[in-house]
């Protein structure tokens, strides 16, 4: 019996009001959302390279995000971060320190397949491919020094490098992309190519005066700007961060369930700032997509696998978020550690001390548990949601390109289950559920 929360749509003809706009033939015809198995359909990929430990490499990756063609149904793009990384000390082994991040343009066909259509590398503002390596001082570095794989090698720096996580396609034909380093925001034309790149006040960058509150630089490394999405009249970005601020420190942060969203104006360059309270400490929010100017869907998720951890412990969570009546707590003087409530930072401050300073969060309910709805959810990083229509969506895991940390800082195939055979090697796979 098919779960509750998934669309009826195996029924022959059933059609979907949306009109599919791809091209003037199809403009009068109705979209048909395909049959998609409860178990999810994978995404194409390819194998970039085989280590000495013949642990595959995948090209793949495509799961950091997920966003709707802004005219095309049954079309969405899925975004790559940084490309595959194994965890050395405080810093980052890169197996393919080269790798370019990208956005990928992928089809849901009839048959229930998923088409690569194309892939889009991002670029410099010269047109020359960035990589996934981290910045440099100044540029928005988190501390991570980047390794070849003889751990002993350290790779260039690159100021234009990007640990992409949030993705937005304009009617325009190019994207906006937030990242995990700066953490930067960086407007790319329908080739890649760097057009403008935002970030906290302080920080290099391309942007001259239109900046990012200062006071974002101090994200948790690795756990910058995760999701990224353009309200309806593509007049303002909304940003969330993965995960609490260092603010001013990690030390001196007294709740880690306190994060923060920032909307963008994209013609006058103007920020507002709001709070999030996640449900669990230190949990992730992986994505964000607009439903209106002020209504959003977020994923709320843990780093856990249902292989490993029991299904009713686990958090794979999508919410319904409004910001309508949500405190701006803007710092009208843009100061690094930004508004202060009694001399402390918001970080230092518990949820009662905010409350009674008059900050109100934005208001939040379940909209989706993965779990619940699929009857298991394997991969450990939900991450990408495409927004099919008001009821349905798309969601998508990042498969961190198939591979992960083993001992010693090895790398190693990832699993999504104790059987260890090729069928249960993770991969990004699309499942469709309602909210």
């Amino acid at each position: 019996m098919k779960n509750k929360f998934l669309k009826p749509i195996l029924c022959v003809g059933l059609a979907l009001t949306f009109i599919a706009c791809s091209n003037d033939d199809d403009a009068t015809k109705p979209y048909v959302l395909p049959e998609v198995p409860v178990e999810g359909i994978k995404l194409p990929y390819t194998v970039l390279k085989t280590t000495g430990d013949n642990v595959e490499v995948r090209n793949g990756g495509f799961g950091s995000a997920a966003t709707a063609h802004p005219t095309n149904k049954g079309e969405f793009y899925a975004l790559t971060d940084r490309g595959s990384n194994i965890k050395f000390g405080s810093n980052k082994i890169f197996p393919t320190p080269d790798y370019t991040p990208r956005i990928g343009h992928f089809k849901l066909l009839e048959n229930g397949s998923v088409e690569m259509i194309k892939e889009i590398l991002i670029k410099d503002p010269s047109g020359t491919k960035i990589s996934g390596r981290p910045n440099p001082e100044g540029y928005g570095a988190t501390g991570e020094v980047p390794y070849a794989e003889d751990q002993t090698t350290v790779l260039d720096f690159d100021k234009y490098g990007l640990d992409s996580e949030g993705l937005v396609a304009m009617k325009d034909g190019s994207f906006w992309i937030s990242d995990e380093y700066g953490p930067h925001i960086v407007h790319v034309d329908a080739t890649g190519k760097q057009l403008e790149r935002l970030s906290p006040k302080g920080i290099t960058g391309e942007s001259g005066d239109r900046k990012l509150p200062a006071v974002f630089a101090s994200r948790w490394a690795n756990r910058g700007m995760e999701g990224l999405a353009i309200t309806p009249d593509e007049k303002t970005l909304v940003g969330i961060m993965q995960s609490t601020l260092y603010n001013p420190s990690k030390a001196d942060v007294v709740d880690f369930t306190i994060t923060r969203i920032v909307t963008f104006d994209i013609e006058t360059g103007a920020t507002k700032q709001y709070l999030h309270k996640q449900e669990k400490a230190k949990n992730s929010n992986s994505e964000i997509v607009a439903l209106s100017n002020t209504e959003f869907l977020i994923v709320e998720r843990d780093g856990a696998f249902t292989k490993d951890t029991n299904k009713n412990e686990v958090q794979k969570h999508i919410y319904k978020i409004d910001i309508s009546n949500a405190t701006d707590v803007s710092d009208t003087t843009d100061s690094a550690n930004g508004k202060l409530i009694e001399g402390k930072t918001i970080e230092q401050c518990t949820w009662d001390e905010l409350s009674n300073a008059g900050i109100v969060p934005v208001t939040k309910t379940l909209a989706v548990d993965l779990i619940a709805a699929l009857g298991d959810y394997p991969h450990d990083k939900l991450e990408g949601i495409w927004l099919i229509d008001n009821s349905t969506i798309g969601v998508i895991n990042d498969d961190d390109f198939a591979v992960w940390t083993g001992d010693a800082s090895t790398t190693i195939q990832k699993y999504i289950s104790k059987t260890e055979t090729e069928e249960n090697i993770d991969a990004n796979t699309l499942y469709i559920v309602n909210f």
